[in-house]
């Protein structure tokens, strides 16, 4: 482990980046550019399980953390991503505290959680560090719960007093849209809440993470005492930078 939920404890600002490429080698590559998380998509990606164990597996050597979007709260599917090695798991679209107390649930072994126990697992050196693994587990799984709906504002503060959830992350996107002002980042609504949702968070000890568009924004947002900031995915990278080299090679033509 890589040890980003101490970080975050510890009150550092951490910036990661997604992948939905779904690609071990872009994976890879942007493990090593200096993030201090990644998270691979499940929810949008183009990747399924099997190319989250392949992604996982390319993380290993690099300095990022490795955390995961799971596409529903089911308790098996955080199992399996947690059993392939993932140091923390996201859920989308969440709407109150007891479907974030479902996702809380599956994280950890019991009696904090319903998680099953395996042994060999890669998550354990396949058997070789399950002791260990076991013991440490919950101080170093990431839960984390995606803000996204007009109704989860509602419940921020139950949702945020849940041990096992330690971020409240905004969805920019799906947030404005179930605001009714999609894609208004400066709208009042927008701006309220961001400002409840941190306030929310700062009360019961947790984090506040954010996907941006833009990394002008990142000072914006930090100052604001979001703390997980992710900026870009390994699709947007490859698509940006093929068009920025096509663009220059055709601006040169007669």
């Amino acid at each position: 482990m890589k040890n980003i939920k101490r970080r975050l404890r510890q009150g550092e600002t951490l910036t990661g980046c997604w992948l939905n490429l779904g690609s071990s080698l872009t994976a890879e590559m942007v493990g090593m550019a200096g993030f201090d998380w990644v998270l691979i998509d499940l929810e949008h990606g183009a990747g399924g399980e099997t190319d989250v164990l392949h992604q996982l597996q390319a993380l290993e050597h690099t300095p990022a953390a490795a955390l995961v979007r799971v596409e529903s709260a089911q308790r098996q599917r955080i199992h399996r991503i947690l059993d392939m090695g993932a140091e923390g798991i996201m859920c989308p679209r969440i709407n109150n505290a007891i479907e974030a107390a479902a996702v809380a649930d599956g994280l950890h072994y019991p009696p904090d959680g319903s998680r099953g126990i395996a042994k060999m697992i890669r998550a354990t050196g396949f058997g070789q560090n399950f002791p260990e693994y076991y013991k440490n587990a919950a101080d170093n799984i990431l839960g984390i719960i995606q803000i996204e709906t007009a109704e989860v504002l509602h419940h921020l503060d139950a949702i945020a007093a849940l041990a096992a959830i330690d971020v409240l992350f905004i969805g920019p996107s799906d947030l404005s849209m179930a605001l009714g002002i999609f894609g208004q980042f400066d709208h009042p609504l927008y701006i309220d809440a961001l400002k409840a949702t941190v306030n929310a968070a700062q009360k019961a000890g947790k984090a506040v993470g954010i996907l941006i568009a833009d990394p002008d924004d990142f000072k914006r947002y930090r100052e604001m005492g979001i703390r997980l900031i992710a900026c870009g995915a390994d699709g947007a990278f490859v698509a940006n930078g093929a068009r920025t080299m096509a663009g220059k090679l055709k601006a040169q033509l007669p």
